[in-house]
Parts: C-alpha cells; sequence; structure tokens
C-alpha cells in the first residue's frame, strides 16, 4: 500500500521532495490550460460548446440553466437528500456569519480618526467541480459566504452530467441559495469563460473554487495574466493524517481512503510514530480498498502517496509544517497539545472521532482550502475572501495641527515637497 520512509533517514533535500506535488515539469498542462483560454477569448460560446463535446462528450442545447428548469431539477431531490443538504446549509450559515465583524474607529491622534469598512465584491464567480463526483456541498461552500457578504452578482459554473444536464443537487442547492442561472460548463474554460466573459457568461472580478490541475492551473493563469483576482491555488485535494498509538488504524485507513476516492491525482499521507501503526494501517487500507466503488481512482491515488515514520508527535508536527496540508488529522488523544505547534495548514481536525468528511460537507467550516503547500501563506475561503475592507480617516484642524509637524518631517525626509506643501497649507503656511 503506502511506500514507507523513516523522517531520520532523510536528508532535507529528501523531504523537501517528498512536500512537492502537482508540479508540472514539463509545462504541458500550462501549454495546454493556456491554449484553451485562448480559444475561450477568441471564440468565446463557440468555444465552450466545442469544449463540452471535447472533454464532457455532450453537446448542449444551451449552455446555462433559468429558474424555472432549475426549480424542476430541484423538485427531484429526495426528502432525505433535501435534509442532508439543508442541515448542512444551517451549519456552515452559522459557522460564517461570525465572521462579518465591524471593527471600531479609532482615534490614532487627537482629532484623527481611522477605521474600515468591509465591501462586497460586486461580481464573484464561483467554480463548482463536477468530473467524476458531483459535489453540491461545494456549492454551499462557496454560495453561503458569497450572500453573507452581500455580493451582488454571483456567477456560477458547473460541468454537464453524462446525460449533458446539471445535477438535481446542484439545482436543489442554488434554489435554496436564491440563485436563478447556473452555466453548465467545466473545466478550465470555465475559469477562462468567467475570468473573461462570452456572449452568455459574465465577467467577474473574483474567482472561487477548487478544481483538478487544469482547473487550479487556469485559475493561476488568469490571475497573473489578466488580473483577475482569484481564492487561492485549490486542488488537487490532499489530506495528511498524524497518528501515534491513541489512534484507531481502521478510522485512519478510511480517512485516506476518502481522500484518495476524489482523482488520482490526490496525495493521503500518514506519518505515524512507530512502524507499527503504518502496518496496521496499511492493512487496513488494503482491506477497506477492496469495497470501494471507486477503487481504481483511490488506489492509482495511494500508489502516489507514502507514509513517514517519525520518533514522536513533535517531529510528525514539523513534518506537517513543511508539508502545508489542504487537510490535517490529528489521530491522536494528545492532540491538544499539538495545537499551538500547527503552523502551516488549511483545515485541521481534531481527535479520532473527526474525520475529514465532516469538515467537507456539514461541521459548518469550509472546504475550499489551500492546497500544493500553499498553506504556507493563504487560508481556506471564509466571508472575508468575498469582501474588501476599504480604510477610512477623518481629520479635524485640531487633528492636522497635532500630526501635521510629523508628516511634514517624514515628507522632507523623503525628498517630496509637495506632499509637505499639502500639509503646511493646511496649518496656514507653505
Amino acid at each position: 500500500m503506502l511506500k514507507a520512509y523513516s523522517y531520520a533517514k532523510l536528508s532535507a533535500l529528501e523531504i523537501a521532495g517528498l512536500c512537492e506535488r502537482n508540479i508540472d515539469v514539463s509545462n504541458k498542462i500550462s501549454k495546454t490550460v493556456e491554449e484553451i483560454i485562448d480559444r475561450v477569448k477568441d471564440a468565446g460560446d463557440h468555444a465552450l460548446s466545442d469544449f463540452a463535446e471535447k472533454f464532457d462528450g455532450v453537446i448542449p442545447e444551451r449552455l446555462f440553466v433559468e429558474k424555472e428548469e432549475l426549480g424542476k431539477l430541484a423538485a427531484q431531490v429526495n426528502e432525505k437528500a433535501r435534509k442532508a443538504l439543508q442541515v448542512a446549509y444551517a451549519n456552515i450559515y452559522k459557522f460564517h456569519q461570525t465572521q462579518l465583524a465591524r471593527e471600531e474607529k479609532i482615534e490614532t491622534t487627537g482629532g484623527v480618526s481611522c477605521w474600515r469598512e468591509y465591501r462586497a465584491i460586486q461580481k464573484v464567480g464561483l467554480y463548482i467541480p463536477g468530473g467524476t463526483a458531483v459535489l453540491p456541498s461545494t456549492l454551499l461552500m462557496l454560495g453561503i459566504p458569497a450572500k453573507i457578504a452581500g455580493c451582488r452578482d454571483i456567477v456560477v459554473c458547473c460541468p454537464p452530467g453524462k446525460d449533458g444536464k446539471l445535477s438535481p443537487y446542484i439545482a436543489y442547492v442554488a434554489k435554496i441559495l436564491g440563485i436563478e442561472k447556473v452555466y453548465i460548463v467545466g473545466g478550465a474554460q470555465a475559469i477562462a469563460a468567467m475570468a473573461l466573459g462570452t456572449e452568455t457568461i459574465p465577467k467577474v472580478s473574483k474567482l472561487f473554487g477548487p478544481g483538478n490541475q487544469y482547473v487550479t492551473r487556469a485559475k493561476m493563469i488568469v490571475h497573473s495574466r489578466y488580473g483577475v483576482a482569484i481564492d487561492m491555488p485549490a486542488g488537487p485535494s490532499e489530506v495528511l493524517v498524524i497518528a501515534d498509538e491513541s489512534c484507531r488504524p481502521d478510522f485512519v485507513a478510511a480517512d485516506l481512503l476518502a481522500q484518495a476516492e476524489h482523482s488520482p491525482d490526490s496525495q493521503a499521507i500518514l506519518v505515524a510514530t512507530s512502524a507499527g501503526i503504518i502496518e496496521k494501517v496499511n492493512k487496513s487500507l488494503s482491506d477497506q480498498l477492496a469495497e470501494l466503488p471507486r477503487m481504481e481512482i483511490a488506489g492509482k491515488a495511494l500508489s502516489n502517496s507514502y507514509a513517514i515514520e517519525t520518533a514522536n508527535l513533535n517531529e510528525a508536527v514539523t513534518f506537517a509544517n513543511h508539508y502545508a496540508s489542504e487537510h490535517l488529522i490529528l489521530a491522536s488523544e494528545q492532540y491538544e497539545s499539538l495545537i499551538p505547534q500547527i503552523r502551516n495548514a488549511g483545515s485541521v481536525f481534531l481527535g479520532n472521532f473527526a474525520p475529514e468528511a465532516a469538515g467537507d460537507y456539514a461541521s459548518g467550516t469550509n472546504h475550499t482550502l489551500p492546497t500544493s503547500g500553499f498553506a504556507r501563506a493563504y487560508s481556506g475561503v471564509s466571508v472575508d475572501a468575498f469582501v474588501k475592507k476599504v480604510t477610512f480617516q477623518h481629520i479635524t484642524e485640531e487633528g492636522i495641527a497635532n500630526l501635521g509637524p510629523i508628516i511634514e518631517t517624514l515628507a522632507e525626509i523623503e525628498g517630496l515637497e509637495a506632499h509637505r506643501r499639502s500639509v503646511a497649507i493646511r496649518r496656514g503656511g507653505i
């Protein structure tokens, strides 16, 4: 199953190599994505239809589903699924609604008041993956904070199913979010369409959502080439599990497989404090893998994954901080003592009864998280990602009298005379 390494025997260079993933060394992915973006830029909707036929195997009658049809599709969702989606909605909303806190005004100097106010990003694009699995949970994770933030225009793109239609589950979530149009477009071409605009799909100011390597690369290219903001590089998905003798090996194996079944390029990493734990987890992996409908996908992901034996939990956390995983599970009864040491992770799951799937679906936290080591510098999606913070300042005559001399001196230091004069004139001199 998982190839095992000893942390003590790894060099710094080898550790760095193990932490690398989804590196497009030959630029094959980048070249393909650039060609897709250029084609969408030149041919718009026509290019989207061609790509739907090429990549999805369907010829769409039109590229979107509107309110009436969304309602009909949503009506197909059974009561059990509706209740589950509604509970997930409630928990995600409850967690995110607290993030829109107003900040106080601060008087920095007598007569000088400064503060910040949030302003929603008006046009946002939400990408909902759907290549090998339907993901209504992602629409909840992106749509809820966008609604809480107050975004005016929410553009949603999702790949068609094998029948060329939108999933009823996506339609149902769109309905409870109050979204009245969903574009049936997937892949890098959907990112290009929202970044550049086509005859049908509006251009947005910021792009959100996870995806495969092509989608993630497309987000990064349109960000650098066309200045369209993105939430973060998000995808392919990954998990790192830290396990000690207090773990449940069968639970750990189940968590690794839950990650591995996403896609062949996912990674599921085990960092354990003994070779015995690795052996037990590997046995359970083999047993459980044989029972999975997505066994082939999960098996390929596991072949690109590995296990590391460390001397203790502190060493395990040190490696985890190097790896900077999207999801980090602490399968240990000692999880609380490890929390202060966690530096780099997208979302952390504590103890033996907190599976990653809880965060994926319904605990309340967001599952759109930084991958490929970007957790060293990026946070997961939150309401903050859908707003801008605008600073304000009000200065009275007293304030300019108090602070003016300081500003003038600093302007003199930098040799910016017009800056100095703009203050001096307000103080009655030049």
